[in-house]
C-alpha cells in the first residue's frame, strides 16, 4: 500500500549507523530516500518534530505474547514471537497464521520451536516453518538437555542459514528453582538454583556452536560467569550473540524482597555482582540485544505465593525508557542503545531494517527523551506485572510509523 511522501523536520536523526545529528528524513513509498538537510517535494506530507528523537522503530527479540497497544505504546515495530504458545509454533500453518495477525500495524517474526513441542528430543520441521515465515529457530523457555539433539539442531539451522535462540540454564540444576542461589533466597526459603547453571549451558552450547559453525543467539544472559565465556567465544569467531532485559540490569536478588511476585523473572534476578557484570558487558559489547521479554500474566497468576505464581512480567511499555537510563548513566551513547533495540535484533532475524539508512523500511520512532514519568503498572495496555512499578523514568514515545504507516 502506497504511504506517498512524508517529510519529517526538525528531527534529532538517531541512527545506530550514522549517529546522532539534527536534520530531516525524506520518506517515499514507506521507504526512506533521503536524510539529513533534503529538499522538500511539493507533494510532501510534512511532520514538524519539535527537536525531539527521530529513531527507528523497536525490534523486539523474543516475546511471550502479541500485544498491540503495549508495543505501540513503546515503539515497537516488529516482534520475535517465541514458540512458547499454546498450541506451540512447531507446525508450518500455525507459524504461519502467527506471521500474519500483526501487519500492517505490527509484524511478528516468529520462532519457530527446534524441537516437537518444545519437549527437546525429536527436531521439529524446522525448514518448513521456516519457510511458513519462520524468522529463527528456538528452544523456548527451557534448555535441551539432550547434547546431540541440540547439535543436530544447530547443524541444522546452520544450512538454512538462520539463528538458534536458546534458553541457557542446566535444566538438572534449575529444576523447581525459582531464585538464584544467595542470601535472599536463602532468608526466605525459597528453592533455588546456583547461578553457574547458566554458564554451564552457555559453555555447552557455545562449544556446540563452534563445533558446527552454527549462529546462536542466547536470548538472555545474566552472570559474570557466562559473559566470560560469550567474550572468549567471540574473540575466537564463534557465530554467537546474546540478549538481556532491562530487570537484569537494574535489579538484583534483592528486588524479591518481601515475596513481591512482580520480580518473579527467568532467569531469575541474580546478585549484584553479577547486575554490575551485565552493565560491564553492555557497555563493552558483549551484549548485543537488549529485549523487553515481555511475559505479562494477571493477577491470578501473580498473586500467589512466590514458588506458585508465573515467572514473567510486562515489559515493552518500560523497554525503551529504562534502557535510557543507561544512556543517562553514562553506560553507553544512545546510537549503541538504539542498535540493540533495533538493527541488532533485526540481523539476529536476518531482517534488513533497524536504521535511519536511504533504502531502508521507514519504520520510525519519534520520542521525547527527557519527558519524566512515573512507571504504573495499573494503566498499562497489558497485564502489569511489572517489578518496576512506581519508579521515576525519563522517555516517551510520542508517534510511530511502520513503512511510512503511522500506526
Amino acid at each position: 500500500m502506497s504511504t506517498g511522501t512524508i517529510a519529517f523536520l526538525d528531527a534529532r536523526l538517531a541512527c545506530p549507523v550514522a549517529g546522532v545529528a539534527p536534520g530531516g528524513l525524506l520518506v517515499r513509498d514507506g521507504v526512506i530516500v533521503a536524510r539529513g538537510p533534503i529538499e522538500l517535494p511539493g507533494d510532501a506530507v510534512t511532520v514538524d518534530c519539535g527537536g525531539r528523537v527521530l529513531a527507528p522503530g523497536i525490534v523486539d527479540l523474543g516475546v511471550f505474547k502479541v500485544d498491540r497497544d503495549a508495543c505501540r505504546t513503546g515503539g515497537i515495530v516488529r516482534v520475535a514471537l517465541m514458540p512458547d504458545g499454546n498450541p506451540v509454533l512447531d507446525d508450518p500453518g500455525i507459524v504461519q497464521r502467527a506471521a500474519l495477525i500483526g501487519k500492517p500495524d505490527l509484524w511478528i517474526h516468529p520462532i519457530a520451536a527446534a524441537t516437537q513441542g518444545l519437549a527437546g528430543t525429536d527436531m521439529a520441521e524446522m525448514a518448513i516453518c521456516i519457510s511458513a515465515g519462520a524468522r529463527a529457530v528456538g528452544t523456548g523457555r527451557g534448555w535441551i538437555a539432550d547434547t546431540g539433539v541440540m547439535l543436530r539442531v544447530l547443524s541444522y539451522a546452520r544450512d538454512l542459514d538462520i539463528a538458534v535462540v536458546a534458553h541457557a540454564e542446566d535444566g538438572a540444576l534449575t529444576a523447581g528453582a525459582v531464585a538464584t542461589d544467595g542470601e535472599t533466597a536463602t532468608r526466605h526459603g525459597l528453592p533455588a538454583a546456583p547461578a553457574v547453571a547458566e554458564a554451564l549451558a552457555v559453555a555447552r552450547d557455545l562449544m556446540l556452536a563452534e563445533e558446527s559453525g552454527a549462529r546462536l543467539h542466547i536470548r538472555q544472559a545474566t552472570t559474570a560467569a557466562a559473559f566470560d565465556l560469550i567474550r572468549a567465544s567471540k574473540r575466537r569467531g564463534v557465530r554467537v550473540t546474546c540478549g538481556i532485559t532491562p530487570a537484569h540490569l537494574h535489579l538484583s536478588d534483592i528486588a524479591m524482597s518481601d515475596f513481591r511476585t512482580y520480580a518473579h523473572l527467568s532467569p531469575p534476578l541474580r546478585s549484584e555482582s553479577d547486575r554490575l557484570a551485565a552493565r560491564a558487558a553492555v557497555a563493552d559489547g558483549t551484549i548485543d540485544v537488549l529485549s523487553s521479554g515481555h511475559d505479562p500474566h494477571g493477577p491470578e497468576a501473580k498473586r500467589l505465593p512466590f514458588v506458585d505464581s508465573a515467572a514473567g512480567m510486562a515489559g515493552a511499555e518500560t523497554l525503551l525508557p529504562l534502557g535510557l537510563l543507561l544512556v543517562r548513566d553514562g553506560v553507553l551513547p544512545l546510537e549503541r542503545l538504539l542498535a540493540m533495540l533495533s538493527v541488532h535484533p533485526a540481523k539476529v532475524l536476518g531482517l534488513d531494517t533497524g536504521t535511519l539508512e536511504v533504502g531502508k523500511p521507514a519504520d520510525l520512532m519519534l520520542f521525547d527523551a527527557d519527558t519524566p514519568w512515573q512507571v504504573d503498572g495499573e494503566a498499562f495496555a497489558s497485564a502489569g506485572n511489572t517489578p518496576f512499578d512506581g519508579l521515576p523514568v525519563q522517555g516517551r514515545v510520542l508517534r510511530l510509523w511502520k513503512a511510512g504507516r503511522e500506526v
